[in-house]
């Protein structure tokens, strides 16, 4: 509830600064002067869903750090309509100075003094969003499964988490020290999320409580529940930094599923990921997979799959090539964000191309591991078809706005290449596990990630990089043959465009084309000219 004077307040705040705080898509996507001030230190979050009603209520309570002078005090959290508050404590006492505008809340607070810490409870209810397409059209998921229990979860990556927790929703805040989400479920029904499990308490009214801990830091997207009829098995591989559990949640009638599917797959892809990237990222979390009531998604520790336990993508090769068939593709994915999404955050989602670009390669990396080098190649040929070149991979900064698709499998391509110009798989696999150790649960900008791998590598990247992820032009070789005379350059591309590329004409050569003709004799006359296939460049006579 809001007196006079905190709405005559907002108005007064509004009106000096209208380009922040009444531009939505700003207040969305931007770290405005109403969120940089404090730092997100812990989640305690509690929810208790009422399938009959699809409605949730619950609180969050969240610990900060005042990190720099706020203007005049006023705090953005963010609540997604049709979500209401009921009340708000700061330090243990009630708050009256706050409103409700649209999918957000403004606080009005005092004695904010820089260094120090303070912890605001949130208290909501109401009837979140329901996902009508999930995980692609993001909100809460009410459903049943083929025995018709309530089955039950969350996607939110596009949505953003405030579509069902009170929170500051913006990728680039993680809470350093990380969650505990308590979930308040029927006896009948099981709930998990991520982390590990630290209590489950019999409360009144035939109802359980399950309290599960995160220990490091996470991005709010990736706080998801699962509720359902779930059977565990407990299970642990050997890995890099020791034990690391595998947790294996599914409804009770899959419970035969794991064995024959999710562990092999599991426990590969582990393996593979382990020796290209480093260490798994969260070994005191553990690692769990949960069958979900939607595709998939990489919430952090806590992987959702929902792909039928079949190899490809549902049951289909994304790639053509036959090799998307031997593996399964959800596990693959979701799995890889684990290192890039979930260890290696992107500050923006324009740059999101950091999580999918180096994951959608994950796949490329898996089947190299399990059918060689030549399979890998063609996998990642063959997922070129989906690339449209719509717009830039990049999206616009600070408005909450992704580029293209294509940061998927034309952000694979990218690393592909810079993979084929390395020229050398140990170093090209020592700087994938430099970037994680380097940026370990860390938030960064593409820009960064860009600088750090021409940095590491030694190339000239600078234009590479503007190209493929600034443009949506595809480069072009021009050629021309005359006699014993190789002539060629770049077209279809900006003007400093220029990298090393393989080629076999007389024989296989290695040349750095740029935008102005060059001329290579050749050792006997040629008519025709191929480009090595792990190139995404088109051919131009």
């Amino acid at each position: 509830m809001c007196n006079k004077f905190v709405i005559l307040y907002i108005f007064f705040i509004s009106s000096i600064t209208a380009q922040t705080i009444t531009k939505e898509d700003t207040l969305l996507g931007s770290n405005t002067v109403y969120r940089n001030w404090w730092n997100v230190t812990y989640y305690d979050i509690s929810v208790k869903p009422n399938f009959n009603e699809k409605s949730i209520s619950g609180y969050n309570r969240i610990t900060y750090q005042v990190i720099k002078d706020s203007v005049n005090n006023v705090m953005q959290i963010d609540l997604q309509q049709p979500l209401s508050i009921d009340s708000i404590y700061l330090n243990n006492q009630k708050l009256n100075r706050y409103t409700q505008q649209g999918n957000r809340c403004i606080l009005s607070l005092d004695n904010q003094v820089l260094h120090s810490t303070h912890t605001l409870t949130v208290y909501y209810h109401g009837k979140p969003k329901v996902a009508i397409n999930p995980p692609w059209n993001g909100g809460w998921v009410w459903k049943k499964d083929s025995l018709q229990n309530p089955w039950m979860s969350v996607a939110c990556q596009g949505a953003g988490a405030s579509i069902w927790f009170p929170c500051k929703d913006i990728q680039s805040e993680e809470p350093d020290n990380g969650v505990t989400l308590s979930i308040i479920v029927p006896d009948s029904l099981v709930a998990i999320a991520n982390g590990k499990l630290t209590q489950k308490q019999k409360i009144d009214n035939n109802f359980t409580q399950y309290t599960w801990q995160v220990t490091y830091p996470i991005n709010s997207y990736n706080i998801i529940p699962y509720i359902g009829k779930y059977v565990l098995l407990h299970d642990s591989i050997n890995g890099e930094s020791g034990t690391l559990i595998t947790d294996y949640w599914v409804l009770n009638y899959h419970q035969a599923k794991i064995a024959t599917h999710l562990k092999p797959n599991v426990t590969k892809t582990i393996k593979c990921f382990e020796h290209w990237f480093g260490p798994y990222p969260f070994y005191k979390d553990s690692y769990k997979i949960v069958e979900a009531p939607y595709l998939g998604m990489e919430h952090q520790s806590n992987v959702a799959y929902g792909n039928f336990y079949l190899n490809g993508y549902a049951g289909r090769d994304l790639s053509g090539s036959g090799w998307g068939l031997k593996w399964d593709f959800i596990v693959v994915h979701e799995s890889g964000h684990e290192w890039f999404g979930n260890n290696i955050t992107a500050r923006d989602v324009a740059d999101n191309w950091v999580h999918e670009g180096f994951t959608s390669y994950s796949e490329v990396l898996f089947t190299d591991c399990e059918f060689g080098t030549q399979a890998g190649n063609e996998y990642c040929q063959g997922v070129r078809k989906a690339i449209l070149n719509d717009k830039p991979i990049i999206g616009k900064y600070d408005i909450k706005e992704e580029g293209s698709g294509d940061m998927y499998y034309k952000g694979s391509q990218m690393i592909h290449m810079i993979r084929q110009m390395i020229n050398d798989d140990e170093r090209f696999r020592k700087l994938l596990r430099d970037i994680n150790r380097t940026y370990y649960h860390q938030i960064v900008s593409g820009n960064e990630i860009e600088l750090f791998i021409e940095k590491e590598s030694g190339l000239n990247l600078k234009s590479f990089f503007q190209q493929y992820l600034r443009t949506t032009q595809i480069p072009h070789l021009e050629y021309k043959l005359y006699k014993n005379e190789f002539q060629y350059r770049f077209t279809n591309c900006i003007n400093n465009f220029s990298i090393p590329i393989k080629i076999i004409v007389d024989k296989e050569r290695w040349i750095t084309p740029t935008t102005q003709w060059q001329t290579i004799s050749l050792e006997k006359s040629v008519k025709t000219v191929s480009l090595d296939k792990n190139f995404y460049i088109t051919l131009k006579p």
